[in-house]
């Protein structure tokens, strides 16, 4: 199964993500991360979501019909910035501090938290750069762990512009034309 990130742009509106979320149950797919935060245009928000299926193009035109969708796209084959962060809890007594400080610096990561036996360690990078942090961090024991799924943004001028949508008087988003 490939995965697909698809990003949309939706009205900030109460109940907006919990019908993106059932539209997507229904079809059978599998969330593997939801990233959703105000974007540049007040009243509007954007969705990164990622989900393992062959074909996602149903889904795709199923959010369109959703009146609180502005824009839609799967950008999984478009050039992406992407990125995640994750917060570690690692156990970490005084021997093994020097050691995980120094790894923690290879990938760039911050330590923003040091206890009596642990620390907990920030990381934010590619997918794939945080995944290869936990896997060499996992050794000296994790004790809780949390990221926050995939965030993307289509490189150069192509992407989703939440420019072309104000706020109108009733506080919801509409399209407006977009000069250049």
């Amino acid at each position: 199964m490939k995965k697909h990130t698809i990003v949309a742009l939706v009205q900030d509106r109460p109940g907006v993500l919990s019908r993106v979320i059932g539209l997507i149950r229904r079809r059978g797919f599998n969330i593997e991360s939801l990233a959703v935060g105000h974007s540049e245009t007040p009243g509007v928000s954007r969705m990164t979501i990622v989900i393992e299926w062959e074909d996602v193009e149903q889904v795709v035109k199923q959010l369109y019909r959703l009146i609180e969708v502005l824009k839609v796209s799967d950008v999984t084959d478009d050039p992406v910035v992407e990125r995640e962060m994750t917060l570690i809890k690692i156990h970490a007594p005084g021997p093994k501090r020097p050691e995980i400080v120094a790894l923690s610096e290879v990938f760039d990561a911050k330590i923003i938290d040091v206890g009596a036996n642990t620390m907990v360690i920030e990381m934010t990078g590619s997918p794939a750069k945080v995944q290869n942090f936990i896997d060499v961090i996992r050794p000296y024991g994790i004790k809780e762990m949390m990221r926050t799924g995939r965030i993307a943004m289509v490189r150069g001028v192509r992407g989703h512009n939440a420019e072309e949508f104000v706020e109108n008087a009733n506080g919801h988003a509409e399209r407006v034309p977009v000069m250049n």
